[in-house]
Parts: C-alpha cells; sequence; structure tokens
C-alpha cells in the first residue's frame, strides 16, 4: 500500500493542467470569475495557487470540513492514495455509493481533493487515484494525522463482566498434550477420532471442539498420526514454547482456521500449510496491535481495521467472509477477542499484554491424593513438562492433574527420572511435595528399572525375575539368550511379550525409548510476528506518552469534530446569503450562486461579486414538476447519483441517496425507480419505487470534475 499522504505542489498542478479544459475553466470560473483574455494556463494555475495560499481562504476551507468530509480525508491518508472502490469498500455499512460520492465530488470543488491517472505499466491499463492538494496540507494535517474518528470505540466499564474462560489458552495446550501422550488409539481406519476419545475429551476440556483443536494443532505440525495414534512432535513443542503466550494463541487461531478450510481433514502436511498459517497468524497478529484491553471495539471498527491491514498485506490474505468468521469465530476460539456483547468486542484474556515479570511460586498445588492444581501463571514449558509425567483430569475454568503409575512410567520411558520430576515439582509448588509422594516416585522408578523392554526386541529381567521365562507364553516369544537376564525376541514381538508380562502378574514393563537425537537443522518452525509502524492507533487520549502529545490528540480530535465547525459554518454561509441578498443579479442567477454557497463552494466575496455565473440546474424542489423531469431523465441517462427528500419518518421528511435505475409511467404519474444501496430484507440490494409528484426535493450529484 503507498502510504503517500502529500505529493509535491507541482504533482497537484500537473494532474489539474489535465483536467478537461471544460472542467478546468469551469474551476478556474468558479474562483475569479470572468478569464481575461488572452490567458495562459500556467499562469491560472499559479494565481489558483496563490488564492488558496491566503489565510482567510484557508480558515474558510478549515471552517467548512464536517464529520463526514473529516472521515473522507483521514481514510484517503490513511490508505495513501487509494482508488474510490478502496473507499466505497470501507465505508460500506455507514455511507452509500451515492453519499461517498457526493462527499468525494463537493471535496474536489473545493480543492481538498484531486485525483490522478496511475498507469500500470504491466497490463497497460491505468487507475483513477484520489490524493489530498499540498496546497492546503497545514489545513488538512489535523485530519491526516488522527484516523481515530474512523474506528469508533467505546471504554470498557469499571466494573466488567467476567470475560468467558477461553477455548484454547497454554493450560489446555499443556492438557491435550497429556491427553494425547496417555497412547489410547485415536482413530478408526477412517481416519475418524473414535467416539470413546470424544467422550473423553468433552469431559476433560468443557467448551472445546476436540475434533477441530486437534486438526489445527496437526496443521502447525505440533501432532502428527501414526497408523492409529496421534503422536506429539517434542521438537516442535519446544520451538512453539520460544513464542510469546500472545503469538502461540495467534497461530493456533491462524492453524484451527486453515483446517477448517480443507476439504477433506485428513492427510494433513504442515509443510503445505505452513506459508498460509503463517500469513494468517500475521494479519491476526497486525489486528490485535492496533487494539488496546481499555476500549471496546463495535465490529464495524474491527471490520475497517482489516481493511487498512489486508490492503498493506497485498489483499489477498482473506475475503471479506473469512475476515467476519476469523473474528467471530476463530480468535474467541483461541481467547484473542470475546464477546462483550453481540456486536461489540474486546481484547480477550490471550491478548492482554502481561509485565515481563519473574514468575514467583507457588505456580502448582499438590494435594495428599497426587492431585496437580496449575495456576494460570506458569510458564509454558513448565506446563509442558508437567503434562509429560502428569494424567490431565479438568481443563476448564480449573486446570487439574494427577500424577498416576501409569503417567509416570510413561515419563521413565521417555527417560525423564523420578529425581527430575521431583525436583520439578519442588520448584513450582515452593517445596511443598510430602514424602508419600515422593517415596512412591522412587518405589515406581525402582519397579520400573526392574523389568524392561526394548526396541529390537531385547527383553531385561532382573535376577529375581528371571524364573519368568519358564513361562509358556514368554518361553514361546524368546528366540535367544544374549546374557544372563539379557533375552532377544522376535522384531514385531513387543505388545505380546507386555501381555505375557501381565499375565504373568507383573503390572509395570518398562519400554524405554533411546536418547532423541538433536537434528542439525535450525528451521525454525514457528518464526516471530510482526505488525508494520502505519497501524492506526485506537487508544484514548489519555493513554499518549506526554502532556504535549496529549494536547496535541486533544486539539486533533476535536478539529476532527463537526459540531466545532458547524457554528462557523453557519456563519460564514449566512454572511455570504446576506451578501448575495444584496447584490443586483437575475433570479436564476441568484438561484446558483445560493446553491454554491449551500455547497460549501465559496470561499470569500469576490467570488460572489465577481462571479461568471453558468447556469446548471442540479436540483429541483416541490412544485418544480417539469424540473424534477428532467433532473431525473439526466440522472438515468448519465447514471449519476441522486439525493431525494420526499414526505416520510421524521419531521423533515425521509431522505436517500441512491443510483436511478429508471424513470417508468403508470397511468398519469411518472414514477422513480432507484436502488438505496442498503440490503433489502431478503439480502439483496433495496429498489424504491417513489412518485416523482410527491419528491419534495431531487437533487443531481455530480460526477467528478477530474473525469473525462
Amino acid at each position: 500500500m503507498n502510504k503517500t499522504v502529500f505529493r509535491p505542489v507541482e504533482f497537484w498542478k500537473s494532474a489539474v493542467m489535465t483536467m478537461p479544459d471544460n472542467s478546468f475553466f469551469e474551476l478556474i470560473r468558479s474562483v475569479f470569475g470572468k478569464i481575461k483574455t488572452p490567458f495562459n494556463k500556467q499562469q491560472l494555475i499559479n494565481e489558483l495557487e496563490a488564492f488558496l495560499l491566503r489565510d482567510d481562504i484557508r480558515r474558510a476551507a478549515a471552517s467548512y470540513i464536517d464529520r463526514n468530509d473529516g472521515k473522507v480525508i483521514a481514510a484517503i491518508a490513511l490508505f495513501g492514495e487509494p482508488v474510490p472502490g478502496d473507499l466505497e469498500s470501507f465505508f460500506s455499512g455507514e455511507l452509500s455509493y451515492a453519499e461517498l460520492q457526493d462527499i468525494i465530488v463537493n471535496l474536489e470543488e473545493r480543492f481538498i481533493l484531486y485525483r490522478f491517472r496511475e498507469e500500470n505499466p504491466h497490463s497497460k491499463t491505468s487507475v483513477s487515484r484520489l490524493a489530498l492538494n499540498p496546497v492546503l496540507e497545514q489545513t488538512l494535517l489535523p485530519f491526516t494525522e488522527d484516523a481515530s474518528p474512523l474506528f469508533p470505540t467505546a471504554d470498557v466499564s469499571p466494573s466488567p463482566q467476567a470475560a468467558p474462560q477461553a477455548g484454547l489458552n497454554d493450560l489446555i495446550l499443556a492438557g491435550l498434550l497429556s491427553f494425547v501422550l496417555q497412547g489410547e488409539p485415536f482413530f478408526r481406519g477412517e481416519g475418524v477420532i473414535r467416539k470413546k476419545i470424544i467422550e473423553a475429551g468433552k469431559t476433560h476440556f468443557p467448551g472445546i471442539d476436540l475434533g477441530l483443536t486437534l486438526g489445527g494443532l496437526q496443521a502447525l505440525g505440533l501432532f502428527y498420526v501414526d497408523e492409529d495414534r496421534l503422536v506429539p512432535d517434542t521438537k516442535r513443542f519446544n520451538g512453539f514454547g520460544s513464542l510469546s503466550a500472545r503469538e502461540r494463541m495467534e497461530y493456533c487461531a491462524a492453524s484451527l482456521m486453515v483446517f477448517s478450510e480443507k476439504e477433506s481433514p485428513d492427510n494433513i502436511l504442515p509443510p503445505l500449510l505452513r506459508g498460509r498459517i503463517r500469513e494468517i497468524a500475521n494479519f491476526i497478529h497486525c489486528l490485535l496491535d492496533s487494539l488496546t484491553a481499555e476500549l471496546l471495539y463495535p465490529t464495524k471498527t474491527l471490520q475497517r481495521l482489516t481493511e487498512v491491514i489486508r490492503a498493506d498485506m497485498g489483499g489477498g490474505v482473506m475475503d471479506n467472509t473469512q475476515v467476519e468468521d476469523c473474528i467471530n469465530n476463530y480468535l474467541e476460539k483461541a481467547g484473542l477477542l470475546v464477546s462483550a456483547s453481540p456486536q461489540i468486542k474486546q481484547l480477550g484474556p490471550n491478548a492482554k499484554r502481561r509485565a515481563d515479570t519473574e514468575r514467583k511460586a507457588p505456580l502448582i498445588a499438590v494435594d495428599s491424593g497426587f492431585s496437580v492444581l496449575v495456576y494460570p501463571e506458569i510458564d509454558f514449558a513448565d506446563a509442558i513438562s508437567l503434562a509429560s509425567f502428569l494424567n490431565i483430569k479438568e481443563a476448564g475454568p480449573v486446570v487439574r492433574f494427577e500424577m498416576e503409575r501409569d503417567s509416570v512410567v510413561r515419563a521413565f520411558d521417555r527417560n525423564i527420572g523420578a529425581d527430575e520430576i521431583i525436583e520439578l515439582l519442588k520448584r513450582l509448588s515452593g517445596g511443598r511435595v510430602n514424602d508419600n509422594l515422593i517415596w512412591t516416585l522412587k518405589d515406581w522408578e525402582k519397579r520400573h528399572s526392574e523389568v524392561s523392554l526394548k526396541k529390537g526386541v531385547v527383553l531385561s529381567l532382573s535376577q529375581e525375575k528371571r524364573y519368568l521365562t519358564e513361562t509358556r507364553a514368554l518361553r514361546a516369544l524368546i528366540t535367544e539368550t544374549l546374557a544372563p537376564g539379557l533375552y532377544l525376541l522376535p522384531e514385531s514381538a513387543m505388545n505380546e511379550a507386555a501381555s505375557a508380562l501381565h499375565s504373568a502378574g507383573i503390572d509395570i514393563v518398562a519400554r524405554r525409548e533411546r536418547e532423541a537425537k538433536t537434528s542439525a537443522s535450525s528451521y525454525n518452525h514457528f518464526p516471530s510476528l510482526s505488525s508494520p509502524k502505519f497501524l492506526p492507533q485506537t487508544r484514548t487520549l489519555g493513554m499518549h506518552a506526554n502532556k504535549k502529545e496529549e494536547a496535541a490528540a486533544k486539539a486533533r480530535s476535536k478539529a476532527a469534530d463537526a459540531d466545532t465547525y458547524s457554528e462557523a459554518s453557519g456563519i460564514l454561509k449566512a454572511n455570504f446569503h446576506a451578501i448575495l441578498e444584496k447584490t443586483p443579479m437575475g433570479k436564476t442567477e441568484k438561484a446558483e450562486l445560493s446553491a454554491r454557497i449551500n455547497r460549501r463552494l465559496v470561499l470569500c466575496e469576490a467570488q460572489l461579486k465577481e462571479a461568471d455565473v453558468r447556469y446548471e440546474k442540479l436540483e429541483a424542489r416541490h412544485m418544480d414538476y417539469a424540473g424534477k423531469q428532467n433532473i431525473a431523465r439526466q440522472a438515468v441517462a448519465q447514471q449519476s447519483p441522486l439525493e431525494i427528500v420526499w414526505p416520510g419518518r421524521g419531521k423533515n421528511g425521509q431522505r436517500i441517496f441512491g443510483v436511478p435505475r429508471a424513470l417508468e409511467k403508470e397511468g398519469g404519474e411518472l414514477f422513480m425507480i432507484i436502488a438505496s444501496g442498503l440490503p433489502a430484507a431478503d439480502g439483496q440490494e433495496e429498489i424504491l419505487r417513489i412518485p416523482l409528484g410527491k419528491i419534495s426535493l431531487l437533487r443531481r450529484i455530480k460526477k467528478s470534475i477530474f473525469e473525462i
């Protein structure tokens, strides 16, 4: 996205000079009246520049800028010379196409905006772009430097309701790791999660869509499928821990979205999905960086922020439907946004920046029944370490694990010793580990060392357990005695041997894994995320760094408030109307100049007294039926937008902006068929059929003065 705000003055002059001659001279006549001959276009544009630099003219131009003008100016500065379609999309739902077109053309006539064509050397086409007049830079700066009017927010209540528990967070990830490590067969032959696993997931993880969540974590590469089992990738879990807590959830939200986009949930190949996940995660990171915890955000504000971010990222990240789904679904599932009301969002618990302070014990509580309650402040790496030797029991508002024999044996098999477990529990609990738990761990480790199965397959029996080789089931599996107590079994006999040992009364059978080899690859699967510096600031004024900046921000906010200028604008127009009333000229000329005053085109008294009026009827009122017919026919022929007022709701009637479709006759009455740009009940564009005779004001909105 081009972030140019003000081009050099010579560029503006060039754009004005290349206007169609009739538009150029109409513009000049609106300022200086009759053009004396001989004339030189370059000299005329220089005189126009000098006129706009006058202090009284700049004050008048500033006093005319209302709330909608300020928003359009701020949006053009934010997008950096956008095409008109960018603004139509951005203001969708607030301003119809016709209303926006009216504002833009009016700003062009008031010298605030201009258009230029930009050539595309690759496609040999050109596009029309909107830009801000650099001659009026000092007048427009208060509006270009403050984008906050475009992104309305509200302060969070001093006593907000408790935010709902996040669907995902670091502790839930640790719980899922523990759940998967228990080694239960996860899938049926068709790759579908078993009903038993689904039911257990509902018990342990209330409110979590287990299929979606595990699918998303597979897309991230944290888990992979091995036959009918789900297996964690320890190396990637460790890499995931190098990110901040918020970044982890941003990756999770992105992975959930990418997984849900897949036509088939099986055959997940993380390398093929990696680029898409990072792209969406970066998009989410940019969005969250533009928000603050102290404010509430209407969904329209969030949509506008995403428009700006998408434009900067090239526009191809997500379409409008995907953005809406991301905001309302996946960001909430990851605890990055929560709903304060159906149409209001605020940052969720996982998006709020925590102070980087040292965490102090206790971070867990261990009771006499070996139940471990884990507090939210725990570090991700420690939570993952706990999951390696504990079984998850509850992962909702409270996260609780239990130390069971099978879970500890699982850790022993992964070469995690009892001393390492005891040291971790003591550190996290502040030393509150009872002697019974320590004794039990030591006993399980001793028993784990007495009987073990090793891949290959080697059976190892201590001296007092060698009698087991005399049992029929085990004796049939032994193919060779390698040494006293060491026996070689067939390569596929691991599970069969374990069953034979259990049948013989052995309740703990070791299956130690080899030490994982350290990969030489330094590839980072989860790079840190970053945001561009241009992000619009939606923070409150009280959050600025110092008093000087705060005062400047307040001044900009005041400048963007239409109420501040309504009085000055009204006084200025009233003065011009009074001068016009005293100026001797015909009724038609006065009507045209009066319309110019109302459109805020008159900046000084000389524009009235020296005016060269070339009358163009743009509006008709009340009983001027012939005038309304002519304007309606012109609008239909040129597809010019219309402003219509007719008796309806409210003291001043009903007002709409729209694009005319046709002028139809029914009986003796003419009807204006107009598309209002608003959605009807069926979701389609609302088409109105208005009797021409009942229209109290019909005004044709001019097209751009820069169009050929």
